[in-house]
């Protein structure tokens, strides 16, 4: 399965482990590399026109690597002193940079105008404590492709944030949504266009800007029914996947697949059975059919196909957070 690409998975406790020939041989980025030692990453994004351009979320800030994750750089921001849960970079103006924090530390939410470099917090208003996870956390960060000033928020466990103007303001949504569980959040173009919300026990799909949300039902869709991770598929932005489990960490999983904008599911077959919740999923718009699914403690997989077919890498991981791929 060698092949020219780089593999970067980030995980809770043993930082990035990154592989430069597809997954035939892994390294972990240490402190020579310029990652704190047993680095809690929770997320991990690169940029839309330079992906060897790549950013990871950390228990202690933003670093940024200019080589595809071989070196980084600690962000000297007022990040280093939060937690860094989800970042999200604006696809039409890579300049505008949006990251979330929470615990240990408080959640908020930081916008950045100039590629990362310096960070602003925005005035969100978010619970300092909530049941189950105790101090919240920003669980993902989604900007309408079409309107890039309409920002949405999930926090675990405090619902949803949406801002219509780049994240100068800030709305609470919820009474439709009555789960604060929020796990992700996704906007897929459609059409028609979706805003999906997933929360612990059910997936919200809305199809008109966040004025009414419909319940997919899992517990009648799925065949289980703990929902973590989602993915909008480049270049074809009918086509969701969504990472699932029968709870956390849970003994196994699946990934399932909506190619009508979350209106039908299908479960996805994979070659061997998950060691617990599938936890992660990502595509990268220069092959959007090489996609990579994780669990949430260490099996990864793979698929050629849009997820037709999947392999399992020999390589186990701890807890998995985050993955991503570029080309050499």
């Amino acid at each position: 399965m060698a092949d020219r690409m780089t593999i970067l998975v980030g995980t809770v406790g043993q930082g990035i482990i990154r592989s430069e020939d597809g997954g035939e041989s892994w390294q972990r980025a240490g402190i020579n590399s310029g990652l704190h030692s047993d680095a809690l990453v929770r997320t991990v994004v690169n940029h839309p026109d330079r992906p060897e351009v790549v950013f990871t979320g950390t228990d202690k800030g933003l670093y940024r690597s200019e080589d595809g994750g071989k070196n980084w750089q600690l962000n000297d921001s007022s990040l280093k002193d939060y937690c860094v849960w989800a970042l999200a970079i604006d696809q039409g103006d890579s300049n505008t940079m949006y990251a979330g924090t929470g615990t240990p530390g408080p959640a908020t939410i930081f916008r950045s105008s100039d590629g990362g470099r310096t960070w602003e917090q925005r005035p969100v208003e978010v619970a300092k404590e909530c049941p189950a996870v105790g101090v919240p956390r920003v669980t993902g960060i989604a900007i309408d492709p079409e309107n890039r000033q309409d920002i949405w928020v999930g926090f675990e466990v405090d619902g949803v944030r949406r801002s219509i103007d780049g994240g100068d303001t800030w709305q609470k949504i919820n009474g439709a949504i009555p789960n604060l569980d929020v796990h992700n959040v996704a906007v897929a173009a459609g059409p028609p266009k979706t805003v999906v919300v997933v929360v612990n026990n059910d997936v919200y799909t809305s199809d008109d800007g966040g004025n009414s949300w419909q319940a997919i039902g899992i517990k009648d869709v799925f065949p289980m029914t703990y929902p973590r991770g989602i993915m909008v598929k480049p270049g074809n932005p009918q086509t969701i996947f969504v990472t699932i489990g029968d709870t956390t960490p849970g003994r196994t999983g699946t990934v399932m697949r909506s190619t009508d904008t979350g209106k039908t599911w299908h479960s996805l077959s994979l070659p061997v059975q998950p060691n617990t919740a599938m936890w992660v999923v990502n595509a990268q718009p220069f092959n959007p059919e090489v996609i990579f699914a994780g669990s949430r403690y260490g099996y990864l997989y793979r698929s050629d196909d849009g997820g037709e077919s999947w392999s399992k890498l020999w390589r186990e991981f701890s807890e998995i957070s985050s993955i991503m791929w570029m080309p050499n």
